[in-house]
């Protein structure tokens, strides 16, 4: 089935994904990238043999889903192009891991049961659907430049700060390489939480601040970026 058969919904599947890289790092790794675009609900990825490769990733909003799509289409991620399009449905994988899961001859009775009582108690030609929301809109990443680059003028080199326990370099590899310039990631094993993160010049480190400031690898860790102090 090509990409464009599938309707667009929440959950998007990517294939050809690096097998080498371990499963909790490719889930990490995976969230970094893909949390820019909105809330993320799930990751699958299982390291079965007909699995390997793959990986199923739910948003809480179409939207997001749908700009994840388009704009990390190719995108290099451990040196392999990923492949995305939208899951076919909800992937039994998916299902099994948020405990929805229901297997399909029990699955086909209910559908049977519930098509049997909507019958009975709907008027004809209304078919039940009923629209879900969140109850709010979409989270968004917080915080613009601010203050704290005054502390260092403008230079190539920007100072993160508020980064998780579990973030590592190829985390933030993947996160910056995004944006033109990048160079490469120092992480300092003494002091976890920080990091600094060179760009060819000041403009593109300015363009990449201003693109990730705020951003969230982990809903309790906004990162902070200001200027490196040379």
């Amino acid at each position: 089935m090509l990409t464009g058969d599938i309707p667009p919904n929440q959950t998007i599947y990517i294939k050809n994904l690096n097998e080498k890289v371990k499963k909790e790092e490719l889930k990490r790794s995976l969230y970094a990238l893909f949390s820019q675009y909105g809330r993320i609900l799930d990751i699958v990825a299982l390291k079965t043999p007909k699995l390997r490769g793959q990986a199923w990733l739910v948003f809480s909003e179409v939207t997001a889903a749908s700009n994840a799509v388009r704009q990390m289409q190719s995108f290099p991620f451990y040196d392999k192009p990923m492949r995305i399009q939208y899951a076919k449905t909800k992937s039994d994988c998916v299902a099994k891991a948020d405990g929805s899961f229901v297997p399909k001859d029990v699955k086909k009775k209910q559908e049977e049961k519930a098509e049997k009582k909507k019958q009975e108690s709907q008027p004809a030609g209304t078919n039940g659907v009923r629209a879900e929301t969140n109850g709010g809109p979409m989270g968004s990443r917080q915080g613009r430049p601010n203050a704290q680059e005054a502390a260092a003028p403008p230079n190539n080199i920007l100072f993160i700060q508020n980064l998780p326990h579990e973030t590592t370099d190829d985390m933030l590899h993947v996160l910056f390489k995004q944006y033109p310039g990048f160079r490469e990631v120092r992480m300092i094993a003494a002091k976890p939480g920080i990091a600094f993160v060179e760009f060819e010049d000041d403009n593109q480190s300015l363009v990449a601040m201003e693109a990730l400031q705020g951003f969230k690898i982990t809903p309790q860790n906004p990162m902070g970026i200001s200027y490196a102090k040379k």
